[in-house]
């Protein structure tokens, strides 16, 4: 069974710098699209970026600048992001698509999210 899983989350000072990971296993052999998504309490949830084939990424323009999408190998990404606010207080979602897997290709499978908390 193919399972997404984020990584990294936790309690930063305004200001700090955390990076999130995202890992696909179960079989997986190469995600080609990851998706990186954050709900703030009370909101829907919001597009962060998207990383599609090697490195192609697209910032959403609002967070650019501060956040940043790479892609470690075939099944592993991150969401580096910098100068921290309490308006970045959100679960994370990583999301894959177009995925190559030992028994088939799979689409739109989501993680179930990391927690980052910017407060003093």
């Amino acid at each position: 069974q193919v399972t997404i899983v984020e990584s990294g989350g936790g309690l930063v000072q305004p200001g700090g710098s955390l990076r999130l990971s995202c890992v696909a296993s179960g079989g997986v052999l190469y995600v080609n699209t990851w998706g990186w998504y954050r709900q703030s309490p009370g909101k829907g949830r919001e597009l962060v970026g998207i990383l599609t084939g090697r490195s192609t990424t697209n910032v959403t323009p609002s967070l650019a600048g501060r956040f940043t999408i790479s892609r470690e190998d075939t099944r592993t990404v991150h969401l580096d992001i910098n100068g921290l606010t309490p308006d970045d207080t959100a679960v994370y979602y990583c999301h894959a698509d177009q995925i190559t897997t030992q028994t088939g290709p799979l689409w739109d499978t989501w993680g179930q999210g990391t927690q980052v908390t910017v407060s003093s």
